[in-house]
């Protein structure tokens, strides 16, 4: 034996006392937590109905279960449901019928009254439904901006509408309306031709697609020879250039629509509040 002490060689280190301990690493930094989203169960509600409407739950024209109905099938009190169609009305997404009940918003009623979206009014303040006469419909590829603005990618398919709003038989105004080709597979001239009925109203009965809510941009410009041509003014022309992209559910957008208007006769009118 060499004369150290016996179980030296299991013994445990330990620091002497008073020596300095090593102070321990930084702890790692905690992930602050995220931070709960809150939405009132109403909204939740108009959420869920928004959903059956874009689902085609209900056609358009077509009456929606009741407030008691819904009610009853969400489990929340019906003042609760009440609130989210109000929203759903704001929307134009719906159409309260006194004494009748609650319907799904259509174009295709804008024969019997002015359609929502058209702005270009008559100077003497008589409603007019404006006349459309098409002028060509053709397919094309998408250039840069129109691409942006339909959230498609340059060079795919679109189809180019230009037709003229008359009114008392003479042009006002000179659309060009592009829309995605992917959404509105067999529109042709002569199916345009023969529907009897807003444009709007076209696309959702024909082809499913629901216009619903539109940004407009306004700028004065001056007639080129073509346009002048078409709305009988001369070359030089002050006209209003109104832009508008229309979207459908889920903010979608779906028509990208350039529109030239004279304003001897008819203004733009825009209500807010």
């Amino acid at each position: 034996m060499d004369g150290a002490p016996r179980g030296a060689d299991n013994a445990v280190c330990r620091p002497a006392l008073g020596a300095a301990r090593r102070p321990d690493p930084d702890p790692t930094p905690m992930t602050p937590s995220p931070v709960p989203s809150f939405r009132p169960l109403w909204q939740q509600i108009r959420t869920l109905i928004e959903s059956d409407l874009a689902s085609g739950a209900w056609k358009p024209g077509e009456a929606i279960p009741s407030e008691i109905e819904l009610a009853a099938r969400f489990r929340v009190s019906q003042g609760t449901v009440r609130r989210a169609i109000d929203a759903l009305a704001d929307d134009n997404l719906v159409i309260r019928r006194q004494g009748k009940g609650t319907y799904v918003a259509t174009h295709t009623e804008e024969r019997v009254s002015m359609p929502r979206f058209l702005r270009i009014r008559r100077d003497d303040g008589v409603d007019e439904y404006p006349g459309s006469r098409l002028i060509d419909v053709r397919r094309a590829k998408a250039g840069a901006e129109a691409a942006r603005l339909l959230e498609l990618k340059a060079g795919d398919a679109v189809l180019v509408l230009r037709r003229l709003l008359e009114f008392g038989g003479a042009p006002v105004v000179l659309d060009e309306i592009t829309l995605p080709a992917a959404l509105f597979r067999g529109l042709t001239r002569a199916r345009i031709d023969a529907y009897r009925g807003s444009m709007y109203g076209l696309f959702e009965s024909g082809f499913g697609v629901r216009m619903l809510k539109a940004r407009e941009k306004l700028k004065a410009i001056a007639a080129d020879a073509d346009a002048a041509a078409l709305l009988g003014v001369a070359p030089g022309t002050p006209l209003l250039a109104v832009e508008r992209v229309t979207t459908t559910f889920g903010e979608r957008p779906v028509e990208l629509r350039r529109g030239l208007c004279t304003s001897a006769h008819h203004h733009y009118l825009n209500e807010l509040g």
